[in-house]
């Protein structure tokens, strides 16, 4: 999912307001208050500020509060950056809620402060029986279970496609790729230009944060190798298997593809572009299509979100633990909130209410697979082959910086003819090693 790009958890600042924003101030949007009934058990909430997510978790709290009358869930929730602040401010001083959301490849970094997992909850082995593999490895550290994921964050694979254009440009539609090499002869076929030269409409937009350096990461584990060292102490990303997926890379931006100054992160962002006509094949995670729907309600062209072949071999893929629910081991209710998180996270039906709300790929299988999550989402259904073969991304000091301000700028420098693919190599892997 589409995080902050310049978050860096080693440099952070900590302003002396966020503390009161930590302890429920007025910088967060509380969802439930008022005067408490004499004998209710309160239980704080505390997530980032989505609206899709925003409505599931309400829906969630009433049926659950329905079941338990001598329980108040009190929802607050924070915009996504004075969120991370809030929770590194309120963490160390043991002032946070009583239940938390995490994005589940944070759990590495704050599972000294959380709870872990009462055994008659559920065990680690029964998590791993109940979940994809790769949303609960996030949750797990040393062995040890400290939460539930309610969504499979798979950013590597899907792309939306529209339509109008592909009809345009006298192309299949939906799209029958057999090969990677099928999708960038597509791209080509997209692609326009001005009189001066400038792209007006990316083919193949593969050049924004996300989809880079997963489909990198991707690539690695699908030519054979691994961006893990032996021991999983550090990065190897100066490899050959990284090196062909790069070049791979310049191949497409060389054919005409994407022009990656014109599109990438910072101008012409992938969902915003596509939901202008400006993109014919957007590469992004599935969590786009509510926020494109949200934010451009008049879009007219028809489109599509489908997954692409892989590079090489099986679909093998990194894949972040995504969001989902842990608790603080200094709520004086835990019992209470384990209870309501496994209620929200691990009864199907209920997964399904809020994977349905939100627009999310459920982490459970049996969710992910039933009739419902077919008709509502469609784009999961065709997700169904590959999510089994999604990878734990693992545990780093800083993943966000790892990403977005080692892997991605220098894959963008290469793309835009200011970096070569030696110098990139050389330098994501030392300067991703150097947070280990």
């Amino acid at each position: 999912m589409k995080m902050a790009r310049t978050f860096s958890w080693g440099s952070l600042v900590i302003a002396v307001s966020l503390v009161l924003a930590a302890c429920g101030g007025g910088a967060a949007e509380p969802a439930v208050g008022g005067e408490q009934p004499e004998g209710q058990t309160v239980v704080r909430m505390w997530a980032h500020t989505n609206n899709a997510f925003i409505a599931g978790y309400e829906a969630l709290i009433a049926a659950y509060e329905a079941e338990h009358p001598d329980v108040d869930i009190q929802l607050e929730h924070f915009d996504y950056e004075l969120y991370l602040q809030t929770l590194q401010t309120a963490m160390p001083a043991g002032e946070e809620a009583d239940i938390i959301q995490l994005f589940g490849t944070w759990t590495s970094q704050y599972y000294e402060r959380l709870a872990p997992v009462p055994a008659e909850v559920m065990s680690v082995e029964q998590a791993e029986q109940a979940f994809y593999a790769a949303p609960i490895g996030g949750y797990v550290v040393d062995g040890v279970l400290y939460g539930f994921p309610q969504e499979f964050n798979c950013e590597y694979g899907g792309v939306l496609v529209n339509k109008t254009l592909f009809e345009a440009a006298g192309l299949t539609f939906p799209p029958q790729w057999q090969t990677m090499d099928d999708v960038l002869a597509d791209g080509q076929a997209l692609s326009q230009v001005d009189s001066a030269g400038m792209m007006t409409v990316a083919g193949f937009h593969f050049t924004s944060a996300d989809p880079t350096a997963f489909s990198f990461l991707a690539g690695i584990l699908q030519r054979g190798g691994d961006y893990w060292n032996a021991d999983h102490t550090g990065l190897t990303l100066n490899t050959p298997e990284a090196r062909a997926q790069l070049e791979w890379m310049v191949d497409a931006v060389a054919m005409g593809v994407v022009d990656p100054v014109v599109f990438n992160d910072s101008t012409n962002f992938v969902i915003d572009a596509f939901f202008q006509g400006l993109v014919g094949i957007g590469y992004i995670g599935t969590w786009a299509i509510a926020e494109g729907q949200a934010n451009f309600p008049d879009f007219a062209d028809e489109w599509d979100y489908v997954f692409l072949p892989p590079f090489q071999g099986d679909p093998v893929f990194a894949a972040d633990s995504g969001w989902g629910l842990t608790v603080s081991p200094n709520s004086e209710h835990q019992d209470v909130a384990w209870d309501f998180v496994k209620f929200v996270t691990t009864v199907p039906e209920n997964a399904l209410r809020f994977n349905l709300a939100s627009g999310t790929i459920p982490a459970m299988p049996a969710v992910a697979e039933s009739a419902e999550i077919a008709a509502e989402m469609p784009w999961v259904a065709k997700a169904l082959d590959i999510l089994p073969y999604g990878r734990y991304l693992g545990s780093m000091p800083d993943r966000d910086l790892v990403v977005y301000e080692i892997i991605y700028p220098h894959i963008l420098n290469v793309l835009q003819g200011v970096e070569t693919v030696d110098q990139a190599l050389e330098a994501m892997d030392a300067e991703a090693n150097s947070t280990f």
